[in-house]
């Protein structure tokens, strides 16, 4: 179960995304998870935390809920307040599509979160991660500044690799089949300069894409031994063997014994 802890810790994040490096985030994450969740199909799509950013805003789900540990101020979706996201209120094998918007990083126990998600989520259901990249120029920016005193993001974030994301994942079966990288802005505190670097988002794409301050991990649930079978349109019916016909050497043997019954 999560440390009452933690929901002070995902809530801490709020703040910082009023910052300007903040709506740069969100400003990426929005556009990038309605390009991700706009062809995603289904009955039931969860966004887990952080309502700052509309993450389904852009599915066509006929049923989308936003879960939280307090309500928000403004959302199109309906709220379902939660105060333990390693206890989700939802079903087992009920959900296609879940949005985790940096709650694995603030979480106290982010392995029981995936575990919980892996439980609600249909076979072949999909999972949407974001979170800050640690090998980037803000990873190094928070490093730093957790010696200094001056943090860049968020104290109480862990940040997690893209590639420990993926071995988490791969042992619950969800494997991953996309993913993205973006803000590649050196970690400024300030509209001006942010928008001064604001070229280094294609030249970041292009040149080093896996340096971005924040990431996206789109993962399918697999279920072992299953496999969708359909019917056999094309399957041709079972033909008769036909003989083997004789060859030279076996009409030449035969006479042979008929010359000797002869003889004889």
């Amino acid at each position: 179960m999560d440390h009452p802890s933690s929901e002070k810790r995902i809530i801490a994040l709020g703040p910082w995304l009023e910052s300007p490096a903040g709506r740069y985030v969100i400003e990426w994450e929005q556009f990038r998870l309605d390009l991700l969740t706009a062809d995603i199909f289904g009955f039931n799509a969860v966004q887990i935390g952080l309502p700052q950013v509309q993450g389904l805003a852009a599915n066509r789900m006929p049923h989308r809920w936003l879960t939280d540990t307090h309500l928000p101020a403004e959302g199109e979706m309906p709220v379902v307040v939660v105060h333990d996201f390693a206890e989700l209120p939802f079903a087992t094998q009920s959900l296609d599509l879940v949005l985790l918007p940096h709650v694995l990083e603030f979480a106290a126990e982010p392995h029981q979160v995936l575990r919980e998600v892996e439980r609600v989520l249909i076979p072949e259901g999909q999972l949407i991660i974001t979170g800050f990249n640690p090998a980037s120029m803000w990873g190094l920016r928070q490093v730093a500044g957790r010696l200094t005193g001056a943090h860049f993001l968020p104290l109480d974030g862990e940040f997690i690799s893209v590639p420990r994301l993926k071995d988490w994942l791969k042992l619950l079966n969800m494997e991953v089949n996309r993913g993205h990288f973006g803000c590649y802005a050196p970690p400024c505190r300030t509209d001006k300069w942010l928008k001064r670097f604001a070229f280094m988002e294609k030249a970041g794409d292009r040149w080093w894409p896996y340096l971005g301050a924040v990431y996206t991990v789109q993962a399918v649930k697999r279920v072992k031994g299953m496999r969708l079978i359909g019917p056999a349109w094309n399957r041709n019916p079972a033909r008769v063997r036909s003989a083997v016909p004789a060859t030279n050497q076996v009409h030449r043997n035969g006479a042979a014994g008929k010359q000797l019954q002869h003889k004889e």
